[in-house]
């Protein structure tokens, strides 16, 4: 007797849906689908369109922006500033900064520190000194200097493109020779002033209009200039260097200047002629007292320099400290 064959069940669907793949043929249909020879979702010339495309999009974008840049260069001078003065974020009054400064790892902070005589003990503080002013010693450093100097005085500034000499020699004793004072704790501290784009000071220039809160250390060296030297020299940005409290003045002890207490009105306005290099003074500590830290401020005296200790306005800061 023969099996009866089983009716088939139809599988129904009611809505009409399509059927529901398994994830995994998606994915790899998606990675390649041998119906259409699609990768990743696109035909292989579907992808060399997309591929054209973006090369000339991004070709054309590199294009518009280097020539922007090449136009924005343009209307750029190398040398001169396209804002100045007021018009640039330095503004007008210029800064002030030291040198030595301290090494790396100490980056915020102004203290010079050193114990005793051996060489060993204040050699860092020569040598950075040392390279700071090798430029100074030595023309050939600065591009351009040697071939445009100029031997300025106050009745002879430089002609146009020139730069006024700096003699080294007006430093002495504070010299690598003398080790800047460190190893007999007289230390040299060289001060300078930030430069800004034709800025020019307006001077102190005369005896009876000097300001009454200016040191009166810094009042007699000015008078004794206009006697000395003429009233052509009082053409300066000066310079002093005090105490901050009135146990700093205490603990701070005589302080010389050299070549003199400021910088010489002919090295202004500083136009970023070839080989510049900014004015120094070199402010020796003769007997600060030892194991005191003795807080000091150098501030510039002109007519256009503002001052705020808060601020750090035409002033700079900086402790000494010599166990």
């Amino acid at each position: 007797m023969s099996k009866s064959k089983e009716p088939m069940i139809e599988q129904v669907n009611p809505y009409n849906m399509p059927l529901k793949e398994p994830t995994s043929v998606k994915v790899k249909r998606f990675l390649y689908n041998r119906e259409t020879g699609a990768f990743l979702g696109r035909t292989a010339s579907s992808w060399c369109k997309i591929l054209i495309f973006y090369l000339i999009f991004y070709f054309c974008l590199a294009v518009f922006w280097f020539s922007f840049l090449w136009l924005f260069h343009l209307t750029l001078d190398p040398r001169i500033p396209k804002y100045k003065l007021e018009d640039s974020l330095i503004g007008t009054n210029p800064g002030m900064g030291f040198r030595p400064m301290p090494n790396d790892s100490n980056a915020l902070s102004t203290l010079i520190w050193y114990r005793g005589t051996a060489r060993e003990n204040y050699a860092y503080w020569v040598e950075t000194l040392q390279e700071f002013l090798d430029v100074y010693r030595t023309p050939g450093k600065t591009p351009g200097r040697g071939q445009n100097i100029f031997k300025c005085s106050y009745d002879q500034p430089p002609p146009p493109g020139k730069v006024c000499d700096i003699d080294v020699r007006l430093w002495n004793p504070c010299t690598y020779e003398e080790n800047y004072g460190y190893h007999l704790q007289q230390p040299c501290i060289f001060i300078k002033l930030n430069k800004i784009y034709n800025w020019r000071p307006e001077y102190y220039n005369k005896t009876s209009e000097l300001p009454e809160q200016m040191p009166q250390s810094l009042k007699d060296a000015i008078n004794k200039t206009a006697n000395d030297e003429g009233e052509n020299a009082l053409n300066t940005v000066w310079v002093s260097c005090e105490g901050e409290s009135p146990a700093d003045v205490e603990n701070i002890g005589p302080v010389e200047y050299y070549p003199k207490p400021g910088f010489p009105g002919y090295f202004f306005p500083y136009e970023n002629s070839e080989g510049y290099l900014s004015p120094l003074v070199a402010v020796k500590f003769k007997h600060p007292r030892n194991g005191i830290l003795i807080n000091i401020e150098c501030r510039a005296w002109a007519k256009n320099i503002g001052y705020d200790r808060r601020d750090k306005i035409g002033v700079v800061h900086f402790e000494l400290m010599i166990d």
